[in-house]
């Protein structure tokens, strides 16, 4: 069984202190993907270590601008990492790592893509990394569907697909993170093969939230987004066996904004 974690942890040394490394040691996975690391690498491997996550093969695409951005690729067995994506190759978006497995090559990837804001330049800086992911993903399909490789991207790609990926999408239909033109890119991932592995395990939902404001009664009311992702290529998807959201029990047990996402495969 493969057990891959994603989880966008608002500060990896935040997490520590908020217990969320303990977490995420408990779970035993096999590949952890995180996003929004903040952190140096000097910084994050003292967190890992202190965190009981020492022992991992670490990839780590760190931002240039301190204490922003940043993703990292924790893998058991040692891997080949590729960090960076394009014009955004500095700005701790993407990591991607690729694995030998008893089924062939595996490529995995913690992406965090920018928040955005409507018609500004930042929404159309998020939309050139959206299409810097199309162009990625388009790649390793084509490996996966020509039997080189299976693929899994995970990550805080702050889109929300559908109505019932957010409980208040009446009023965010004018809104970064749920733009049509937004939701269009994952319309035109999942018609090109690739599986939301949450939507695919959860039904038609609405839900389950990943990201719930820290301000006040949203995670009590449960008014949350679903933005946090496990997409897989087809072969994967075939070998998908449940998919999770850990959210957590109280608010005082939270230890992020978002919650985790935990996909296993056979």
């Amino acid at each position: 069984m493969l057990c891959v974690v994603t989880a966008n942890v608002n500060g990896v040394r935040a997490a520590l202190r908020r217990d969320g490394l303990a977490w995420l040691a408990a779970v035993e996975a096999d590949v952890l993907c995180l996003q929004e690391v903040r952190a140096s690498e000097e910084q994050l491997q003292s967190v890992l270590a202190e965190g009981g996550l020492g022992g991992y093969h670490v990839a780590h695409a760190a931002s240039t601008a301190a204490g922003r951005a940043g993703v990292a690729v924790l893998t058991r067995a040692s891997h080949s990492a590729q960090l960076g994506l394009g014009e955004f190759s500095d700005q701790g978006r993407w990591a991607e790592v690729e694995l030998q497995t008893e089924h062939g090559p595996l490529t995995v990837v913690s992406a965090y893509v920018h928040t955005g804001e409507a018609e500004t330049e930042r929404q159309l800086e998020k939309y050139r990394f959206l299409d810097a992911m199309s162009q990625r993903m388009a790649e390793l399909s084509a490996r996966a569907e020509a039997g080189g490789g299976e693929a899994i991207i995970t990550g805080d790609l702050n889109v929300a697909h559908r109505e019932a990926d957010l409980k208040n999408w009446k009023g965010n239909r004018k809104k970064s993170g749920f733009l049509l033109p937004e939701r269009a890119y994952l319309d035109r991932w999942l018609a090109s093969g690739w599986t939301d592995l949450g939507r695919h395990h959860a039904g038609d939902g609405p839900g389950p939230y990943t990201w719930w404001s820290w301000r006040g009664k949203a995670f009590d009311l449960d008014s949350g987004w679903r933005i946090d992702y496990v997409l897989t290529t087809r072969g994967l998807t075939a070998r998908s066996v449940k998919a999770e959201v850990g959210r957590a029990a109280t608010y005082a047990q939270r230890w992020s904004d978002h919650a985790p996402v935990t996909a296993w495969f056979s």
